[in-house]
């Protein structure tokens, strides 16, 4: 495996004070294989960057289930995390 050697020229002085001091963010949104359940759906049209597209499309595939789905499940997440309530 080919490695290289990264440099960080903008990395704070005092790497443990900036550890210390950072904020912690909770991750809310779970890995790509629990990203898969039945719901009733509204079929809607929308664009999105191809890169997400492609991620979701890589794991659908590995997971054995449509890409569509696992985008709605982050997004029934979101909408969980910032209003308290499980979507349908």
């Amino acid at each position: 495996m080919n490695r290289r050697k990264e440099i960080y020229a903008e990395a704070p002085k005092n790497i443990a004070k900036a550890i210390v001091e950072g904020e912690i963010i909770a991750d809310f949104l779970p890995p790509p294989e629990k990203l898969i359940r039945k719901e009733p759906k509204v079929k809607i049209t929308i664009t999105l960057n191809s890169g997400s597209i492609e991620f979701f499309k890589k794991h659908a595939r590995k997971n054995n289930v449509k890409y569509q789905t696992m985008i709605n499940e982050v997004l029934d997440r979101y909408v969980q995390k910032y209003t308290g309530k499980a979507t349908v």
